[in-house]
């Protein structure tokens, strides 16, 4: 069994990456329908936490049925971090995940995120000081490095676990290469491997395929896989990797009915979560996913995607249980 604190999770867990404006509630409820064993929030900024931003805020709601469920945050001001942890414990999350990876350049330049890469020290010291602060398991989700020049994540892995960190999800990139060329996860064995390491090392990156899941756990001995990016519009990907995992064999493909299902119950949890305005507008980006590989399909999918009315994208998945009916997907 792995376990993150006092959490018993099974061996190699599932974890949904936390991705801005997708893993939200709707969305976590559907991964975790289909396997994910632990889920995290979309990432929050410990500045607008502390300012009572609407929608910093809002992204503290979580439900029972996700559970276990982490929130994660991300700030390089040891003070705001510090407020942020008394406010995001009122949510009673099961983990608190700090974000030492993002590498969108709008938190990068605050030293926020991928940025803090060029400080280990100060890594170390906000996730000491964070420990302290609750009695939450404290983890934290980074990148190799800065760049090719500075990859030092055994030394940075081993010193965040020292001072109480309780697992350590790692992005097989540096934050130089932003989301290009492949990611790489021998360092991320290397850390795995380091005889002093004992708390979970999860893997991240280009885990597209339940063969290449597989691969994480079994060439490079890894303790889980975080899934980002392959999980977009196909909340199905855990159970197909658990059952690959179980059987060496593919799940049938997921039905156009199913399809169909999950985008109408998404789009109306989101609608339920947010309001209507929200709701159609952040769901568009899981939509090419949901119905990817269907022929001439470009009509529906921009009424889709440029719909303001939740009626006119549900008319919208009416229109291709119709006109695609039969349809079968490889």
């Amino acid at each position: 069994m792995i376990k993150i604190g006092d959490i018993q999770l099974p061996n190699f867990p599932l974890l949904l990456a936390p991705m801005e404006d997708v893993s939200d509630p709707p969305f976590r409820a559907l991964c975790k329908e289909n396997g994910a064993d632990v889920v995290y929030t979309e990432f929050i900024s410990s500045e607008g936490l502390i300012r009572d931003a609407a929608k910093s805020i809002m992204k503290l709601d979580i439900y029972e049925k996700e559970r276990p469920v982490g929130i994660q945050i991300f700030g390089a001001n040891l003070d705001s971090m510090l407020k942020t942890i008394d406010i995001v414990q009122k949510s009673n999350p099961d983990i608190i995940d700090i974000n030492f990876g993002c590498p969108v350049k709008k938190v990068v330049s605050k030293g926020a995120g991928a940025g803090i890469l060029k400080d280990v020290c100060l890594m170390e010291k906000l996730t000491e000081e964070m420990v302290k602060r609750t009695n939450l398991p404290i983890t934290v989700k980074t990148r190799l490095g800065w760049d090719h020049d500075s990859i030092r994540i055994v030394e940075v892995a081993e010193r965040l676990q020292d001072v109480g960190c309780k697992a350590i999800s790692i992005h097989g990139r540096t934050r130089a290469q932003m989301y290009k060329g492949n990611a790489d996860w021998r360092p991320i064995a290397e850390v795995k491997n380091n005889p002093r390491m004992h708390i979970p090392v999860f893997g991240n990156g280009d885990v597209d395929t339940p063969e290449k899941a597989m691969e994480m756990r079994d060439a490079y001995g890894l303790d889980g896989c975080m899934i980002g990016r392959a999980s977009i519009g196909n909340p199905w990907f855990f159970k197909q990797v658990k059952h690959f995992f179980n059987t060496g064999e593919h799940l049938d493909p997921v039905s156009l009915e199913e399809r169909v299902d999950a985008a109408r119950r998404h789009l109306q949890m989101a609608i339920d979560w947010k309001g209507e305005k929200l709701g159609v507008f952040e769901t568009r980006r899981h939509y090419t996913n949901y119905f990817k590989g269907i022929p001439n399909f470009k009509e529906y999918r921009t009424k889709m995607v440029t719909s303001d009315n939740a009626s006119d994208v549900f008319a919208a998945f009416d229109e291709v249980l119709g006109a695609f009916a039969g349809y079968e997907f490889v």
